[in-house]
């Protein structure tokens, strides 16, 4: 009993000593009111839903290691979270072993045998936009199955059939809707019908309402089929027939030998030292996120005396000229490593960055012409879903996956109970000619057979003196570099707890469009209007990003659940 007096002692002098140090950080929209997160010594899950994250640390309290709660919090959010977690999309995992072995795993989409690279033109040679967000044409060959399949075999200590019977359990039996569910599919029912054949299950002509229940009996016999033969469940048999079958009747172009064929890749994960004390460790390409915030980073380092205080003009400025570069980089140089060859060294090269930022104004905006040439329109939002992971060896895991837009393609495999991906319009339809997400691309991401398409995910995880310390990483499209990025500063130079870091207000600059994306109250009156006259253009914006990280305070581990969401933190 004492020993536990004690560490509650301990843990309210740590929550103490944080909120002294934090600068300017609003959390009155935060759910909880403490800035420290969830506190737990053993685990820590934290997902983009209570369920999944409530599965996750019950894996870990079974015995289970990260990487199985990981397995089983993945197959539980295709279940109660259809927006953006699945089994029809794909992903990335960084990881740390407690021995401070890293491992990068690539279960990105890749496009089908047929695409070809102008698949989305018209007549004229112009991109046709619609082709590759909505419909059977827009779905890149699904990699989610694989790549838990793959991190089990690799890392996985309890079964398999283990970690898939509480998503199954969950089909069957039922999950209630949360507010914000609810309202989000009531927002896409004109797509569903526009997209769908036939009536889905999603579709309610009377609004969904919160609590209510949604039963899934057709995903809960397509994952017993995973659970009984592994990824050949998913990517043969009843479910390959059902994806095959829906896409020769509505103009789909992925086939058997394109489901047969997939593969997940094992990657060498991307490493850079911050300010000699830290390690940064995130995913490589065909994650544009990885070598993206390892550049901002070194950006911040080479100019750390411009760097003010949070969100300041100052400290804005300086954010906003480095991610200008490291957008145009992002649109010039970035796709898959198996297809072109990325030039990883030069653009993490010390010298090549000091160059590349040498001509900032500290006093004027530049102008994103002046950086590179290029032209895009709107920037959208995006639905991508990410999960951190820590058990009590100090095994660490970094999840991001995604069906790309909100409920992906917006096709539903009835017979298989899950929504396909739109990853297609990830690809590059056309040089120059941006996504649905603003972001430009080259010829490292024109479309190619087999190829996976650019991604900005950025599961990441941050070294102290060569000891954990961070896991972290969070949906947004173009916004997830940025927020990831920014989360990290707020821990490191601004001395946030986790969950003040998540809580934070957050700003976004890509580039292209040529502006600033502000969240409500990130910015002070005077401060918006320092930028302004420095000659930058301010768009407010909803919620930037959902980060769900976990910081590691000595023995114990910080769980933080972003407010933004549903999002919940799940330790013992």
């Amino acid at each position: 009993m004492k020993q536990t007096k004690h560490f509650l002692l301990a843990l309210f002098c740590i929550a103490f000593i944080f909120s002294c140090n934090t600068k300017n950080v609003d959390f009155k929209s935060a759910k909880t009111k403490t800035p420290v997160g969830q506190i737990a010594q053993q685990g820590m899950v934290v997902s983009a839903h209570p369920l999944a994250s409530d599965i996750g640390l019950q894996i870990l309290k079974d015995g289970g290691n990260a990487y199985d709660a990981a397995v089983a919090v993945q197959f539980a959010l295709a279940v109660c979270y259809p927006r953006a977690g699945n089994i029809g999309g794909g992903g990335f995992m960084v990881s740390r072993q407690a021995n401070g072995e890293l491992s990068s795993l690539d279960f990105r989409e890749k496009a089908p045998l047929a695409a070809t690279t102008d698949m989305y033109l018209d007549s004229l040679g112009n991109a046709v936009a619609s082709l590759s967000r909505e419909g059977y044409l827009a779905v890149g060959v699904p990699g989610a199955v694989a790549g838990m399949e793959a991190i089990h075999k690799q890392y996985g200590s309890l079964p398999w059939n283990k970690l898939l019977q509480p998503a199954i359990d969950l089909a069957q039996n039922g999950y209630a809707l949360t507010d914000a569910e609810a309202k989000k599919l009531n927002q896409v029912q004109e797509e569903f019908y526009r997209v769908n054949q036939e009536p889905i299950l999603f579709l309610n002509d009377d609004q969904w309402q919160e609590g209510q229940i949604i039963k899934n009996p057709a995903l809960a016999s397509t994952l017993t089929r995973i659970q009984q033969q592994g990824k050949n469940g998913f990517y043969k048999g009843k479910t390959a027939d059902y994806i095959t079958e829906a896409m020769q009747e509505n103009g789909g172009i992925i086939t058997k030998q394109d489901l047969e064929q997939y593969n997940a890749k094992w990657r060498e994960p991307l490493q850079s030292t911050y300010k000699s004390d830290y390690n940064i460790i995130s995913m490589p390409p065909a994650s544009s996120g990885g070598v993206a915030v390892i550049q901002l980073l070194k950006g911040v380092e080479q100019h750390s005396s411009k760097l003010g205080s949070h969100n300041s003009a100052k400290t804005a400025h300086l954010l906003t000229e480095l991610e200008r570069r490291v957008y145009a980089d992002r649109a010039t140089y970035l796709g898959d490593t198996d297809f072109f060859d990325v030039p990883i060294k030069m653009l993490l090269d010390d010298d090549y960055l000091s160059e590349k930022f040498s001509d900032i104004n500290w006093q004027q905006a530049t102008p994103s012409t002046e950086i590179k040439q290029g032209k895009v329109n709107a920037i959208e939002s995006i639905e991508t879903t990410h999960f951190s992971i820590v058990d009590k060896d100090r095994n660490a895991v970094a999840i991001t996956t995604t069906l790309n837009g909100n409920y992906g393609s917006k096709v539903f495999i009835s017979k298989g109970g899950f929504f396909l991906n739109n990853e297609m319009d990830d690809f590059s339809a056309k040089p120059g000619v941006p996504n649905m997400f603003g972001l430009v691309g080259a010829e490292a991401n024109k479309i190619e057979p087999q190829k996976r398409m650019l991604s900005s995910m950025t599961p990441t995880i941050v070294e102290k003196n060569g000891e954990l310390f961070m896991v972290v990483g969070t949906p947004g499209g173009s916004t997830i570099i940025t927020s990831v990025f920014q989360t990290i500063l707020n821990v490191i130079e601004f001395n946030m707890t986790m969950q003040q870091a998540v809580n934070a207000k957050k700003l976004h600059s890509q580039w292209l469009p040529d502006q600033i994306l502000v969240e409500k109250d990130a910015l002070t009156e005077a401060e918006a209007n320092t930028l302004k006259n420095m000659g930058h253009t301010l768009k407010p914006v909803g919620a930037i990003g959902r980060v769900d990280a976990i910081l590691v305070h000595g023995n114990s581990l910080e769980g933080a659940a972003d407010p933004r969401g549903d999002d919940k933190a799940s330790g013992y």
